[in-house]
């Protein structure tokens, strides 16, 4: 309680709560951008936290992850152009019901299932994570290995409709991670006589390349499309009716953005989808779902803004990202000196305080911003994108060249642009790269110190239950994928028989 009273006692600084607050605009603001996102604001922001304290670093960072999810609603809702991936279902009724002049009711009735779902999220942080770190406090570099491979074994289903590819992107992203020194040998690898690349590639420029670059080039080839844009009148409160309506379908999607989030890798976008189904399932009249039902805004907004935090707890108490965002969290722990993991509760209570706080605080305050603000938002989108996406790859050159003031970084960047467009065009997703690369490093470190701790004898992995364990997870991570995607193939074939 002293760690929990530390930093509530931070959060009387006016500096504290303003970079929160900051956070939770600029994350509704970059939510509100087509094309751009939550997980793209955190990768251009990071290497402008390197000069902040730990706490307020992680607490801008948490906050614009929290209140980009809710803003990705507003031009989902307004243009029918997610501002973000999580906000995809959202449109399926909120333009629909924007174009009915609803505007006002439906990004009313999304900033109030965000904010439900977004101190739901909380609440399970504070809770499961405490009590997974104590779970994982003994765990040695054989359980840390297999808990690593476990990880990447989730990218089967981060995102894109391919398991194969999502594997062969993580895959590349371990490669990367082997770019640089190895500290067990002393030899240089991957680094084609550049000096520079002796300490690695690191996952910033990588991120910042994948996301913002690539997205640049994309929205490049989109110049002459013109946007339909809905004309927001008023900007007022559902109804104590709409609310009662959605009360039901908000509590089952608050459940299943939680247990989504926990799984490592999955994220919003997967939590919303599914929300969003879920809610069409259990109504008992589906006539009006994609014309405008209400219900369709309530069960997505609940379940991407429920995964945000329940992302959090796999990321602090196992140093395993639970979404793309996280992922770049993750590092900012590890730029900061810190350690993820389960010796974070011990070491840094103080800091998990914070973290808890800025996100309680950055949910309620986007729930103002979200109500008072959707007029200003909407303005957002009158940007043109030839000066809007400049903007941005400026941005990404600066924050890639502010980590180490290396031009080698820039480049980098560049690369991991064009990487990640090419990508695209095939259905490769960038976010399994990035997870790659920051597991990577954790599966070669903890691989290494396990063989030398049983003697280079790789079978005493198999004496351990937590890897068996671990290990078997793997498996059926690995193999349920293609075990669905065989039973689809033979119930098709029934059909057709």
């Amino acid at each position: 309680m002293d760690a929990f009273g530390t930093a509530l006692v931070s959060f009387t600084d006016p500096y504290l709560i303003g970079i929160v607050l900051i956070g939770t605009l600029g994350g509704v603001l970059v939510g509100a951008m087509p094309g751009l996102s939550s997980t793209m604001a955190t990768a251009l922001l990071l290497p402008f936290t390197l000069t902040m304290d730990p706490i307020p670093a992680i607490a801008l960072l948490s906050a614009l992850y929290c209140a980009g999810t809710f803003g990705g609603s507003i031009t989902a809702i307004l243009v029918n152009a997610p501002g973000a991936p999580p906000a995809a279902a959202t449109a399926f009724d909120g333009y629909p019901l924007a174009q009915q002049g609803f505007a006002g009711r439906a990004l009313g009735l999304a900033a109030i299932s965000s904010v439900i779902g977004g101190l739901f999220s909380v609440l399970v942080l504070i809770v499961a994570a405490p009590l997974l770190s104590r779970v994982a406090y003994n765990f040695g570099p054989p359980e840390y290995f297999a808990l690593a491979v476990f990880g990447l074994s989730m990218l089967a289903t981060i995102s894109g409709e391919s398991a194969v590819k999502n594997l062969i992107g993580g895959a590349f992203g371990v490669l990367l991670a082997t770019v640089g020194m190895d500290f067990t040998t002393g030899v240089d690898r991957f680094t084609f006589g550049l000096w520079e690349l002796s300490e690695g590639i690191h996952f910033i420029p990588v991120m910042i390349g994948l996301f913002a670059g690539a997205e640049f080039l994309k929205q490049a080839g989109k110049l002459d499309q013109k946007r339909f844009r809905v004309a927001v009148d008023a900007v007022r409160l559902p109804s104590r009716a709409d609310i009662k309506r959605c009360l039901g379908t908000i509590a089952r999607s608050c459940g299943i953005g939680s247990f989504i989030g926990l799984l490592p890798a999955e994220g919003g976008t997967v939590a919303a989808m599914i929300g969003y189904n879920e809610a069409k399932r259990w109504a008992k009249d589906k006539s009006q779902f994609g014309k405008g039902d209400i219900r369709g805004i309530a069960g997505p907004e609940a379940a991407n803004n429920a995964a945000t935090g329940a992302a959090m707890v796999p990321t602090l108490a196992l140093g395993i990202p639970g979404s793309a965002t996280t992922a770049i969290i993750l590092g900012a722990l590890v730029v900061h000196g810190l350690r993820p993991g389960p010796h974070l509760f011990t070491e840094q209570p103080t800091l998990l305080y914070a973290i808890f706080l800025a996100m309680l605080l950055a949910n309620i305050a986007f729930a103002f911003f979200g109500f008072f603000g959707a007029k200003l938002f909407a303005r957002i989108t009158l940007i043109p994108v030839e000066y809007l996406w400049p903007a941005v790859f400026m941005l990404a050159c600066i924050g890639s060249y502010a980590l180490d003031q290396a031009v080698l970084d820039v480049w980098i960047m560049v690369g991991a642009g064009l990487l990640g467009f090419v990508l695209q065009r095939y259905g490769f997703s960038a976010a399994p790269i990035i997870m790659g690369l920051i597991l990577g490093e954790l599966v070669e470190g903890s691989l290494k110190q396990s063989l030398i701790i049983f003697d280079h004898n790789w079978l005493m992995f198999f004496e351990r239950p937590i890897v068996v364990t671990l290990f078997v997870l793997t498996a059926l991570s690995i193999s349920l994928p293609a075990i669905g995607a065989a039973r689809a193939r033979r119930r098709a074939r029934m059909q057709e028989a």
